[in-house]
């Protein structure tokens, strides 16, 4: 059963949060970058009574099945230009930005996890030559496990839930470890943000590709930082009425 709930309390967009062009550019730096699908289904379409129905296919971005490179690699990158007190030397590809931060080794990137995220902060931490520490809580399935490990990582399956897997993955903020969660909690801001900043690069390449604006756009919501940045694109530069999709079984933003 779907239930629909319409948002009466909406304001205007905060200044402390806005999507740009400029994670696109980091993004086109990065090993097997390359704009993902935006189907057409006419089939869908029909049935719904609609003139097109278009999908951002993102099961093979990077390589990976999942968008989540997007904003681990631009959190990595802003974390990064903290800890290096600035910019690094202009480079073009990854291995001139692994060079950048050779005088950080031995260092390490840190996450909670319940699967891609995590995994994708391992990427990261594997293309700059960096130990991943990844944790999970209880009950992660094996097969996503096995995927975080493929990365390089160390996976730690954490004794509880994932509020429990953030609060062990916080225990590990140092001078030689960089925690990239994307969830955020009191003074751990920067970070979170900046995931949610990497994901406009899905937004920008959706302006690209399509040939109008859309009147309607559908958001898978989560943790939020994907359904924050689709807000900030699409209400600053269109007139879409957007609506933000979860499980009932998992209705996280509902409840907050």
């Amino acid at each position: 059963m779907t239930t629909v709930y319409r948002n009466t309390r909406t304001g205007p967009l905060p200044d402390t949060f806005r999507t740009s062009r400029e994670p696109i550019a980091f993004h086109e730096k990065l090993p097997l970058y390359a704009p993902t699908p935006l189907v057409d289904t006419p089939s869908v379409a029909e049935r719904l009574g609609l003139g097109r129905v278009l999908v951002k296919d993102e099961s093979q971005r990077f390589g990976m099945p999942s968008f989540k490179l997007l904003g681990a690699s631009w959190a990595t990158y802003r974390g990064l230009v903290e800890v290096l007190g600035g910019e690094p030397a202009p480079w073009s590809e990854i291995t001139e930005l692994r060079e950048a931060c050779a005088q950080l080794r031995p260092f390490a990137l840190a996450a909670a996890t319940d699967g891609n995220h995590g995994r994708a902060v391992a990427r990261m931490a594997k293309l700059l030559n960096f130990e991943a520490r990844i944790f999970v809580p209880t009950g992660t399935t094996a097969a996503r496990i096995e995927a975080i490990e493929s990365e390089g990582a160390t996976c730690t399956i954490v004794n509880g839930d994932y509020d429990a897997t953030v609060a062990r993955s916080a225990e590990e903020v140092s001078k030689r470890c960089l925690v990239i969660d994307d969830t955020s909690w009191p003074n751990y801001e920067m970070v979170p943000r900046a995931v949610a900043e990497g994901y406009g690069t899905i937004l920008y390449e959706i302006a690209e590709q399509m040939q109008e604006a859309p009147d309607v756009v559908f958001v898978p919501l989560g943790v939020g930082a994907l359904g924050a940045a689709a807000t900030d694109y699409f209400k600053r530069n269109s007139r879409a009425t957007l609506v933000g999709v979860e499980p009932e079984t998992c209705a996280c933003v509902l409840a907050s």
